[in-house]
């Protein structure tokens, strides 16, 4: 290396703020050749040669770029020898592709052939015939760019260069382009080439004569001039020139309008803004997507699942009835939750964290991130509270109430005590006078009581729960809840039932003793005999009263003669008479099919008082007359579940189950008590 090499070499610097692409564009043009190329076959359309000399190795003026620009050809870099040939820099509008490039030590040679068959390469074969001056321009990526200050000097391309000028020590090409007037809006940078010492200038003017572009004539020309006729054709560039410096300045203005957007913190979209000639809008909407908040990591905390999906699968693995579950979620929903129908707690944990956005670790270990995330959601609560209430309804809805068979359903708005007033009918229709005079009927009323109170318990979901990750078991708890909701209306009716001796007494004409109450069709035909025979007004025995005419539809009996009184409801024979007298001859059943059986284990269970394995009872139906009624807060007639807050004593996260209603004796006559002695 010579000293002047050494010391042009000591004199680089690296360029800092300067664009990252180049436009090589000719400025010379030429009339395209329309001959079919000799590849041609027989039988298939001839294709347009073309070839350029694209660069010759000097320093151009690029807009964007403060001071002249070379392409050091010994750093250029091509990928391959086929390139895309476009119009105007757009990747949609194909022209062709090249089948040469050439890099030499002072010169860039391409060659190829319009081999597009669409609109752009049609027209610009057309306009070509017509004599449309096209020119070429080469896209290549400055990859490594250096500044020769003023008063040094640098070698490139077997020539020595005089600072202040880039040298593009490193590049890569890309593309080539058809352009009109080595301009257009996609383009970053253009040549306002100079002339070459020697040469006529651009406008036919002695190169002797003084021009106000001084620095041009330290300059190179860029010769890139597109090969597709002999003879090159000279044109007059007054015009041309001018309309170029104002391209030149209006891309001066747009570039510096993106790097103000840009501001240095999104070189990607700087230079693709650039390159491509986006507008100083678009770059800046580029701009503001990029800025936007990013979403939690993909991998660690990305939801997979809606809550209504959850929701689904944790009905799902506890085994509600699907077809319930279609209902209220939808086929789409209930299908998306199938492959979770065996989800645990530490999945559904994990899920409802991730659905609000928390980072939770993929391994589970002791469950103490994980589990602050997913009690500090929602969605977690929110979930097991809507599936801890259908558990809870499934189970109240699937265990019997015979108080519900038994007894009127009223409702009440407060849990004050209410009162019940029922007219009794103790006259009639009597016949009318020839005077046509009505008489009053004599009516007469009943006082009845009833209120309501509240029952219930408390459940709560910890830390070992889910650590132990068995849904079903927890679900077990508000199944539990559900039967004990059912379970209790029925406690608190049969317990009135069975200790209420004044309801069924003497008095009321409700009772029947003695030892020849024994269930069995004759004590039955005298029980129903004596509902039959119950009087309207109170008292049941005065003379003046007219029967209320009801017949008996419930047969209440303990689970010891359940058995007796199916059989006595489904014989269509017997083999007793009416009194009770064994026969060998079976007689017709008088009560076949008369009342329906109602079998329950609390009628004789010893938790209760008064209770009795013989004892039975013969009921109307409560919409006609009510002896017992059940009444529940606002017409609720099923228990319901509340997350609650727990205590900081507590790990773990709250619920509870409450049921309001109350039962109450109503009307002695509607029902009728055998002591089966």
């Amino acid at each position: 290396m010579t000293k002047t090499q050494q010391s042009s070499k000591q004199s680089e610097v690296d360029a800092e703020s300067v664009p990252s692409s180049l436009r090589i564009v000719c400025d010379d043009a030429s009339s395209i050749n329309l001959q079919a190329s000799e590849a041609a076959e027989e039988g298939k359309p001839s294709l347009r040669k073309f070839s350029m000399v694209a660069y010759t190795g000097g320093a151009m003026r690029l807009g964007g770029w403060p001071y002249p620009v070379v392409v050091d050809l010994a750093g250029m870099r091509v990928t391959r020898k086929s390139r895309p040939i476009l119009k105007d820099h757009d990747r949609a509008s194909i022209v062709g592709h090249t089948d040469d490039i050439m890099v030499g030590d002072s010169r860039l040679e391409v060659a190829g052939v319009i081999s597009g068959v669409g609109n752009t390469a049609q027209e610009v074969i057309a306009t070509s015939e017509n004599g449309f001056p096209w020119q070429a321009s080469l896209g290549a990526n400055a990859d490594k760019v250096v500044f020769i200050p003023e008063g040094k000097t640098a070698t490139a391309n077997s020539r020595e260069f005089k600072g202040p000028v880039y040298i593009a020590r490193k590049s890569t090409l890309g593309e080539v382009s058809f352009v009109a007037l080595g301009a257009d809006d996609d383009t970053e940078a253009r040549i306002a080439a100079g002339q070459a010492e020697g040469d006529d200038d651009l406008d036919g003017n002695d190169p002797d004569e003084d021009n106000t572009e001084s620095d041009d004539s330290e300059l190179d020309p860029v010769n890139a001039s597109l090969e597709l006729s002999a003879k090159p054709k000279r044109t007059n560039t007054n015009g041309v020139v001018s309309k170029m410096r104002i391209e030149a300045a209006a891309e001066s203005k747009r570039i510096s309008g993106i790097r103000k957007v840009c501001a240095g913190k999104h070189p990607e979209i700087e230079a693709r803004s650039i390159e491509e000639g986006w507008s100083v809008t678009k770059t800046e909407l580029a701009v503001l997507r990029i800025e936007r908040p990013k979403a939690p990591d993909q991998q660690a905390s990305q939801p997979m699942y809606r809550r209504e999906v959850l929701e689904a699968a944790c009905c799902l693995s506890v085994g509600l009835d699907e077809t319930k579950l279609l209902k209220a979620y939808g086929e789409r929903t209930l299908n998306s939750a199938d492959p979770l129908r065996h989800i645990g707690l530490r999945e559904l944990v994990a899920e409802c964290a991730r659905l609000e956005g928390h980072d939770i670790p993929r391994v589970f270990g002791d469950g103490t991130a994980t589990i602050r995330a997913g009690f500090s959601t929602m969605s977690l609560p929110g979930i097991l509270e809507n599936v801890m209430n259908k558990t809870l309804l499934s189970a109240y809805e699937s265990t019997p109430i015979a108080a519900f068979d038994l007894c009127s359903i009223g409702t009440v708005s407060d849990f004050k005590e209410i009162s019940r007033y029922r007219l009794l009918g103790t006259g009639g229709f009597e016949k009318v006078a020839p005077d046509g005079e009505l008489k009053h009927g004599k009516l007469s009323d009943q006082k009845y009581s009833n209120k309501a109170d509240t029952y219930g318990q408390i459940l709560a979901l910890t830390r070992h729960d889910i650590i132990n990750d068995d849904l079903n078991a927890f679900m077990d708890i508000p199944r539990q809840m559900g039967r004990s909701g059912a379970e209790s209306i029925d406690e608190l009716f049969f317990t009135l039932l069975l200790k209420n001796t004044a309801f069924f007494s003497s008095a009321n004409g409700n009772l029947l003793t003695g030892p020849d109450t024994k269930f069995g069709p004759e004590s039955l035909t005298i029980a129903k005999t004596t509902f039959r025979k119950q009087k309207a007004g109170p008292g049941n025995k005065a003379k003046d009263q007219k029967p209320i005419n009801i017949r008996p539809e419930f047969l209440v009996v303990p689970v010891e003669i359940e058995t007796d009184a199916e059989l006595l409801m489904g014989s269509a024979q017997l083999m007793i008479d009416a009194q009770g007298t064994p026969t060998k001859i079976p007689v017709d059943n008088p009560h076949r099919n008369k009342y329906r059986v109602i079998s329950t284990p609390h009628l004789s269970d010893s938790y209760y008082q008064g209770a009795s394995g013989s004892a039975w009872y013969l009921f109307a139906n409560p919409n006609v007359l009510p002896a017992f009624e059940i009444v529940f807060l606002n017409g609720r007639r099923t228990p319901v579940i509340e997350r609650v807050e727990m205590p900081p004593n507590t790990l773990g996260m709250g619920f509870r189950s409450y049921i309001d209603f109350g039962v109450n004796s109503q009307d002695a006559r509607a029902a009728v008590k055998v002591t089966g002695e």
